[in-house]
């Protein structure tokens, strides 16, 4: 089976998260900055989860990039990520709407939970790339290859356990570690690139 459904599939599912998202973003019900000023937790934790979602779409598009054929354990493991990518939706809200104690934001469970998904997220890409390299090639193959030392992937879920425990404690610092991730995977994946030049 070639590549073309699956990521047309993918990119559908992953436009209609994002305009979900954004449709949390309510209007002022005042003109004057204050109302800005209010809104500003709930338009940063949106940048945050598109950023994210973001950088799973860029790299999902190169990885898909040195892949021929697809089986149906591929399918289902497309099918994992896109699951966990589509509560984002669900956890952004909630932590926007739930504030903590005495009304700080954010709130403790939220917090975490976002960081559940987050990390979820993350270690569904594992068996996709699996899967992926597998289906093409095995160890050898050029996927394989551009994927090799990669730091990111280890780092990563350490950032986002950090930080689910730390959500109980000091919520704020648990976002602060969630944009940290994000930081880091902000500049798209160069391995796979680099390995296509370098095969040119």
């Amino acid at each position: 089976m070639g590549t073309e459904r699956i990521n047309a599939f993918s990119d559908g599912v992953i436009a209609i998260l994002i305009t979900i998202m954004v449709l949390e973003l309510r209007v002022p019900h005042t003109t004057d900055l204050s109302a800005l000023r209010e809104l500003l937790p709930v338009f940063l934790t949106y940048v945050l989860s598109f950023i994210i979602i973001g950088i799973y779409w860029n790299n999902h598009h190169h990885m898909f990039y040195l892949t021929d054929r697809i089986t149906g354990g591929i399918l289902w493991a497309n099918l994992h990520l896109l699951f966990w990518l589509s509560l984002f939706p669900f956890t952004t809200a909630w932590l926007n709407e739930a504030p903590g104690e005495h009304g700080q934001f954010p709130a403790a469970l939220p917090t975490a939970i976002y960081g559940v998904v987050l990390l979820m997220t993350a270690l569904s890409w594992i068996p996709l790339s699996r899967f992926l390299i597998q289906c093409n090639g095995g160890p050898g193959c050029p996927l394989a290859l551009a994927l090799q030392s990669g730091w990111k992937e280890m780092v990563s879920p350490i950032l986002y356990l950090i930080a689910i425990v730390l959500a109980n404690f000091v919520p704020i610092v648990s976002c602060v570690l969630y944009a940290v991730v994000a930081a880091i995977w902000f500049i798209p994946d160069r391995r796979i690139e680099n390995h296509v030049m370098a095969n040119k």
